[in-house]
């Protein structure tokens, strides 16, 4: 996804009917809850990675540990209204990537990012960690849409979207932190009136 979790810094949305309260949510073998201390070295070890920082647009590359505390430290603040989930498996513990909602170009919507460590590829945690996201922003606030993009190199990542629902917008250019250059990216998009198609997903967030 071309959207790194830890340097973005939009406005929080005014309007409280659009906020997230981020609750800790649970899918069918994920727990997504804020990343922690703990979650350090495991975040370090995954994002110090070419393969996914040259795929978001706000991570470095290399990733040091100060980076990941950094980003530890930043988003247990919240300060521009920004869900960063760390994504762990249910049954280990084991962390695996971040996803994030972060309040969008538009007032009424949001942005959907996320990433998943190398080893962790192709097992669906991406789409599964995407479908608890977009349920709760929808069944908790009033925003009319979520948009996301990904790179047009990217066909795991516009799978994923696909996946999820979301519809191709058009294409653009982002800068890419990792490679100092900026890449051809598709947007997508999902409406509140798609995604009330959609509530067949099997893996349902709940809250804890």
């Amino acid at each position: 996804m071309l959207q790194e979790m830890q340097s973005r810094r939009p406005e929080p949305p005014s309007d409280e009917r659009l906020r997230l309260d981020c609750p800790v949510l649970l899918t069918e073998r994920l727990v997504l809850r804020a990343p922690h201390v703990e979650d350090i070295d495991a975040i370090t070890l995954l994002a110090n990675n070419p393969a996914i920082a040259s795929m978001v647009s706000r991570m470095p590359h290399p990733y040091t540990r100060d980076d990941a505390a950094e980003f530890v430290r930043k988003t247990a603040t919240r300060e521009n209204g920004n869900c960063v989930y760390a994504m762990a498996e249910t049954d280990t513990g084991t962390f695996v990537g971040c996803c994030a909602l972060h309040p969008g170009d538009h007032p009424d919507g949001l942005e959907l990012g996320y990433w998943v460590g190398q080893p962790y590829w192709g097992g669906g945690y991406a789409t599964e960690a995407a479908h608890a996201l977009v349920d709760m922003a929808f069944k908790t606030t009033e925003i009319n849409h979520i948009d996301a993009a990904c790179r047009v190199t990217n066909a795991a990542s516009r799978r994923v979207l696909q996946k999820s629902g979301f519809q191709f917008q058009g294409t653009d250019m982002i800068h890419v932190m990792a490679l100092n250059a900026s890449v051809a990216a598709e947007r997508f998009r999902l409406d509140r009136k798609t995604w009330a198609s959609l509530l067949s997903w099997h893996a349902r967030p709940q809250r804890r």
